[in-house]
């Protein structure tokens, strides 16, 4: 549980960092379309570490072994 809640906080730092970063280095007369981009750049890098961050570290996370019939 204090895994998931650190991974979380993590993400959501993140997210306001590279959101901020972003918006620093775009041009002086800044549009709505800009914040847009922003955002969406910083979700996608904030989706990234929650999922790597959440995802047990075991090969078969998305394959499920079948037992074999008799």
């Amino acid at each position: 549980m204090q895994k998931t809640i650190v991974v979380v906080l993590g993400a959501l730092l993140v997210f306001a960092a590279v959101a901020a970063l972003i918006l620093h280095f775009m041009p002086a007369p800044v549009e709505d379309s800009d914040y847009l981009i922003a955002g969406s750049v910083a979700t996608l890098v904030a989706l990234l570490i929650l999922f790597f961050g959440l995802v047990p570290r075991s090969g078969d996370v998305f394959v499920k072994k079948r037992r074999k019939k008799l």
